[in-house]
């Protein structure tokens, strides 16, 4: 993918992210996890808004110009990888908001599976004697 694209997901990625980050908190799903925009989002959703689409083109507008730098190369797509992130964060925020639970359990499953596996070590070095 070439440096202009990047730059252009990476803008809209920010984008997505603010408009969702409303829609759940009008919704009293969720709250800004970022404190600075927290407080702006208290103040008005425009100067929220506005603030986070102005930071996101700025990143993605500096990006893209040192795009001829190895280290700008890395930061877009360490920063496309963290928004991917978010990305599921606000799936799986999705699915909570409408009452569909099951990936929230399918992740909770996961996230027990080594704790689990852990468990069930000792009882097959038993068997093994």
């Amino acid at each position: 993918m070439d440096p202009l694209s990047k730059s252009l997901l990476l803008f809209a990625m920010n984008w997505l992210d603010a408009q969702l980050t409303l829609v759940w908190v009008r919704m009293n799903v969720a709250t800004e996890a970022n404190g600075l925009m927290a407080r702006l989002l208290k103040h008005s959703e425009f100067s929220f808004l506005a603030v986070k689409l102005i930071i996101g083109a700025f990143a993605a507008y500096t990006l893209y110009r040192c795009s001829h730098l190895p280290l700008a190369r890395k930061g877009m797509t360490f920063v496309l990888g963290i928004y991917a992130g978010l990305m599921l964060v606000h799936a799986a925020t999705g699915c909570i908001a409408l009452g569909w639970l099951a990936p929230v359990n399918l992740v909770e499953h996961l996230s027990n599976l080594p704790v689990n596996m852990l468990g069930i070590a000792p009882s097959i070095s038993h068997f093994s004697r």
